[in-house]
């Protein structure tokens, strides 16, 4: 009895952390989209919109009308958006939360979120085609290969990542708690340090990839496409998509921040007990907005869209040979 008792508290103490940190990802996922849009007005010369703005996208969108193409396949079209929602937020439930690990951090590590990230851009491309639309379908197409692209520069990371601590031995060298609590700076000299850099630039370089952020959006193309792989969806099933871009955001700026900046401020500034876990937090969520700021608003700012070909080849041609320089500079830093 005291077993079954205890199974239960254990679970619904899990359902509540998920539950706690879905609200989290959902809400701070739309307040980075609110920043992003608007500081990339800024940068433009415009006012921009609120930084709420997200928030009355996703509530108007709610009370829409959920229309579904008369060519389409049902189930799988309004099925997509859900899965695509899931999946973001069950890899957000790995990450580490500052230096806080998460309670399903003892069950996967970076090869498994690798793998998990693909699913909401699958998603995307099941629910295109399901569409039944030309425009989706093309846009499912370019997403496609897309995802093929950018795979080589992520795994070059993850499988770099994984060495170093290795190598240096730490146990469970993938784990997310691994590579917080052993920052991977500290286990590199000189030349290793300049592969990780390359490598930071990589993953960089692959986010607004992954995000379908200017100069990377050919998949959705409004002026080509009109949406492309969102051309068909309408009211709540747009809206989860929406909200799981917000998500992934958060996913990929926190993963970033996880590998690269794991380091707190509360030892840096003297302060221990909750208020220097609370200074952690907030320091963690500013590292966050700065990785956004720095990879997606800037860039998205900064350069026109590419066609679908050049962003094939800048991926798997020459980000792929830029990532694999770094890995081989750290390869050569801890004498192979």
């Amino acid at each position: 009895m005291n077993d079954i008792t205890s199974l239960l508290e254990t679970s619904s103490w899990i359902v509540i952390w998920a539950i706690l940190i879905s609200i989290y990802g959902i809400l701070f996922g739309l307040v980075l989209k609110g920043i992003d849009r608007k500081v990339a007005a800024r940068m433009q010369t415009r006012i921009g919109p609120p930084l709420r703005q997200p928030f009355w996208d996703v509530k108007k969108l709610f009370l829409k009308e959920n229309i579904v193409p008369k060519d389409a396949v049902p189930w799988v079209f309004n099925s997509a958006p859900v899965v695509a929602l899931a999946s973001s937020l069950l890899v957000l439930m790995y990450l580490p939360f500052a230096k806080e690990t998460t309670f399903m951090d003892k069950y996967g590590d970076l090869v498994l979120i690798l793998y998990l990230l693909i699913i909401p851009a699958l998603s995307m491309v099941v629910g295109g085609f399901a569409s039944g639309a030309p425009y989706s379908t093309v846009g499912a197409q370019r997403e496609m290969v897309s995802m093929m692209s950018y795979e080589l520069p992520l795994a070059t990371i993850v499988i770099s990542v994984g060495w170093i601590l290795s190598n240096n031995g730490i146990v469970n060298a993938f784990a997310l708690s691994s590579i917080v609590n052993n920052p991977i700076w500290d286990h590199v000299g000189i030349v290793g340090a300049g592969g990780l850099i390359i490598l930071l630039f990589s993953l960089m370089a692959v986010t607004p990839g992954e995000l379908s952020k200017i100069p990377f959006d050919a998949p959705e193309a409004e002026t080509e496409l009109g949406g492309g792989i969102l051309a068909e969806y309408s009211g709540r099933n747009l809206a989860m998509f929406y909200i799981a871009d917000g998500v992934k955001t958060l996913v990929l700026s926190s993963l970033a921040v996880a590998i690269f900046f794991p380091y707190g401020i509360s030892n840096f500034i003297g302060i221990t007990g909750d208020i220097g876990r609370i200074a952690d937090i907030i320091f963690f969520l500013v590292k966050i907005e700065i990785f956004m700021f720095v990879s997606v608003s800037m860039v998205r700012v900064a350069f026109a869209r590419l066609k679908i070909n050049q962003i094939s080849s800048l991926y798997w041609v020459k980000l792929g040979f830029v990532s694999l320089v770094g890995l081989t500079l750290i390869l050569i830093d801890g004498g192979f």
